[in-house]
C-alpha cells in the first residue's frame, strides 16, 4: 500500500512536469532609483504606458551658446542681466585712454589743411614795372635841384621780374656826402634818400654830435639786387630786386669816425639819441623802414624802400 502511494505521487509529479511551460519572459532587473526605468522594446498593446514619476522626467537641456544664469546665493535679489552693447561695424577700434598725466600727440593735419608752399621767384612769372617818361624826368630835376651826383643807366632785366626800366646810378647822396659805394637804384628810392639826409640825417648829426664835424659818407649795403626778401628761397621778391630799397649800414664824419648802424635801443649816449632819431625820421620819406631792433636779419643796418601800398600805408620798425 506504501508502494502504490509512492508511485501515485511520482505518476502525479511527472504529470505536473510535463504539462508545465517555461513563462514568455524571465524576470527583467529593476532599475536603481536614481535611473530612468528600463522599458521593453516592445510591449503588449493591452498594456497602458504609466506616467513617469518627476524623478524619471528629464531635465530640459539648455539651448546651444545661451550660458544659464548661476542661481543667486541665498537671501541675494538677483541682478537682471542685460546683453552687452555690441559695437557698431562703423566704429573704428580704439585703444585703452592714455594716462592723463601723459601728453598726447598733436593731430596731424590734413593734407589739404596745410598751407601752400611758398614759390620761387622762377615760379612767380613777375615783370618789370615800367616807368613812364614823363614821371622819371620830374624826379630827376629833382635831384638835380637837390645836388645830388647820378648818371642815367640802361635798361636791366635779369629776367623773372628782376630789373629797373629807368635806373640811375648815384655817387653822391647830397653835395659832399659821397654814397659808398655808388648805388644802383630807382629815382624815387633816390630822391627819398637825398631828403632824408638833407632835412633829418644831417640836422640830427649837428645836434647830438657837433664834435664830430659834418657827415662826408654814408656807406650803403645793398641797392639794387635780384633777390627775394631776406635772401630766402622761396616768398616774396625783395624790393631791391626792383630798384625801390638800400640799407645803410654806417655815417662817416669829418672826424674820421664811423657812427655804425646796430642795437641802440638802450644806448644812453648822444650817439644812440642820434640813431633812433635818423630811424624814426625815416618813415617821413620811406615807406618801409626796418632798423636793428626790426629782426636778426636787419642788426646791422637799415633798410629803407619806397614800396607803395593801399591807402598810404607804411610799415617802420
Amino acid at each position: 500500500m506504501r508502494k502504490f502511494s509512492t508511485l501515485a505521487i511520482l505518476l502525479a509529479a511527472t504529470v505536473f512536469l510535463v504539462g508545465a511551460r517555461l513563462p514568455p519572459q524571465g524576470p527583467l532587473p529593476q532599475p536603481r532609483p536614481d535611473a530612468a526605468p528600463v522599458t521593453s522594446p516592445i510591449a503588449p498593446s493591452s498594456e497602458k504606458a504609466e506616467p513617469p514619476t518627476p524623478e524619471e522626467v528629464p531635465a530640459p537641456q539648455p539651448k546651444p551658446d545661451i550660458k544659464e544664469p548661476e542661481a543667486p546665493a541665498s537671501g541675494q535679489i538677483p541682478t537682471p542681466q542685460t546683453a552687452p552693447a555690441k559695437p557698431e561695424p562703423s566704429e573704428p577700434m580704439q585703444g585703452p585712454p592714455l594716462p592723463p598725466d601723459m601728453p598726447q600727440s598733436p593731430p596731424t593735419p590734413a593734407e589739404e589743411d596745410k598751407p601752400p608752399a611758398e614759390p620761387t621767384l622762377e615760379e612767380q612769372n613777375l615783370t618789370i614795372e615800367p616807368e613812364s617818361d614823363a614821371a622819371h624826368a620830374e624826379c630827376t630835376t629833382a635831384l638835380k635841384a637837390l645836388g645830388v651826383v647820378f648818371r642815367q643807366a640802361p635798361r636791366i632785366d635779369d629776367g623773372n621780374g628782376c630789373g629797373i626800366d629807368k635806373p640811375i646810378i648815384v655817387s653822391e647822396a647830397l653835395p659832399g656826402i659821397t654814397l659808398k659805394p655808388e648805388a644802383t637804384i630807382r629815382c624815387p628810392a633816390a630822391l627819398a634818400l637825398a631828403r632824408w639826409i638833407k632835412e633829418s640825417v644831417i640836422p640830427a648829426a649837428s645836434a647830438a654830435l657837433p664834435e664830430q664835424g659834418r657827415i662826408t659818407a654814408v656807406n650803403q649795403a645793398t641797392a639794387y639786387m635780384c633777390r627775394l626778401r631776406n635772401g630766402s628761397e622761396t616768398g616774396k621778391i625783395s624790393e631791391h630786386a626792383r630798384g625801390n630799397a638800400i640799407d645803410i649800414v654806417s655815417f662817416h664824419f669829418e672826424m674820421g669816425e664811423d657812427v655804425a648802424v646796430r642795437s641802440r635801443r638802450e644806448d644812453p649816449t648822444l650817439t644812440g639819441a642820434f640813431q633812433r632819431t635818423v630811424s624814426a625820421a625815416g618813415c617821413l620819406y620811406f615807406t618801409t623802414v626796418l632798423d636793428p631792433e626790426s629782426d636778426a636779419a636787419h642788426e646791422t643796418h637799415f633798410h629803407l624802400d619806397v614800396i607803395e601800398r593801399k591807402g598810404g600805408y607804411r610799415y617802420c620798425h
